[in-house]
């Protein structure tokens, strides 16, 4: 097994992409960092905190791309087109 950061990271990023599981690693994540129990216990100064700015900052990273994702696909516009007969038809168009 490769346990480095890399595949780490790409478990996290692929899990959390998920929608069946989303939830769960986000109140996982966040549990992790509101529990006294670390990989790096947070009363060394400053190796402390590292492993939680690491976690929050994957965290933001993968949410703030799924919500840029979203708004992105989201984009769609009305337009009213008109037929040969007069009769005017909504059209929802998303842009490529």
């Amino acid at each position: 097994m490769n346990f480095s950061a890399e595949a780490i990271y790409g478990w996290y990023r692929s899990v959390i992409r998920n929608p069946k599981y989303r939830w769960w690693i986000i109140l996982g994540t966040v549990a992790y960092l509101l529990s006294p129990i670390d990989l790096l216990p947070d009363v060394i100064p400053v190796i402390g905190q590292i492993d939680d700015a690491v976690i929050v900052t994957a965290l933001v990273a993968e949410m703030s791309q799924l919500l840029f994702a979203r708004a992105k696909s989201g984009k769609s516009s009305q337009t009213t087109a008109q037929t040969s007969d007069g009769k005017s038809v909504d059209v929802n168009a998303v842009e490529v």
